[in-house]
């Protein structure tokens, strides 16, 4: 199935949230479709992760509307997460506190992610990009519909940027789910998107990244490719086919007319 065809899993219409007299969100629409993979982009303080809070339903905006498919699985990469340095916790035992965890599905997961060697050690001894893929097995362990991931590669050096965003489009496809995205940096995650979504506070811009690249609207906020600078050397990939915020980092949905106590 084509994503062209594909059922919409979650969308979004005229968001509009102002705070402290300061427009946040204005007239924010958007659309996700089943195996799609969308990444906002756009400057510090322009709305993404604020935007992700509205459409997980942890936050609620002044206007608009946002609309899940009813059952719909989450698996949510928060941009921070900190832990008391006082709470001795290994690897395995920060995943075990996850929805859907078991021995078996956090074993796949750390090797999937070529992290089985940190299954013992502490949460707090893990550089930056180590903590980004235990933070990513945490995600999958729900085996998500829709995969959100803000800011994923936060803390991780460039190799690994290049390698963590060629393995978004490889669990895409290994778990049929769609996938949607915060990212600062357009020509790093070109080779990992079907759509781009640039916001600054509103849509500037959207549509595919090699599109995007070009749009008057983005190189005002970024400003153009320098003459002679290299793509990044990712092959581009073409990809053919009411809530409750939990304590163990899912994001569960409640069938509609279904009260949350």
């Amino acid at each position: 199935m084509s994503s062209a065809s594909a059922a919409t899993i979650l969308s979004a219409s005229q968001l509009q949230l102002v705070r402290q007299h300061k427009t946040v969100l204005n007239d924010i629409s958007l659309n996700l479709k089943a195996g799609q993979i969308i990444t906002l982009i756009g400057p510090n303080g322009c709305g993404k992760s604020t935007l992700i809070k509205v459409l997980l339903g942890l936050e609620t905006a002044d206007s608009g509307k946002v609309t899940r498919r009813p059952g719909l699985r989450i698996g949510y990469m928060p941009q921070r997460l900190s832990l008391d340095q006082r709470m001795p916790l290994t690897v395995t035992g920060f995943l075990q506190l996850a929805r859907g965890a078991s021995n078996e599905r956090i074993h796949y997961w750390l090797e999937r992610l070529a992290i089985s060697a940190l299954a013992r050690q502490s949460v707090h001894d893990l550089s930056g990009g180590e903590w980004q893929r235990v933070l990513l097995a945490r995600a999958l362990l729900i085996k998500p519909d829709l995969l959100v991931l803000d800011e994923p590669v936060q803390g991780v050096d460039v190799q690994g940027q290049l390698e963590l965003y060629s393995l978004i489009p490889q669990l895409r496809d290994e778990l049929g789910c769609a996938v949607l995205m915060v990212s600062h940096d357009l020509h790093l995650v070109m080779a990992a998107t079907d759509e781009v979504i640039c916001l600054n506070g509103h849509v500037c811009c959207s549509g595919h990244p090699d599109t995007v690249s070009i749009d008057p609207a983005y190189i005002r906020l970024f400003g153009a490719r320098p003459q002679g600078q290299q793509q990044v050397p990712i092959a581009h990939y073409t990809h053919h086919h009411d809530h409750q915020h939990c304590a163990d980092g899912h994001v569960e949905h409640h069938a509609p007319g279904k009260e949350i106590l």
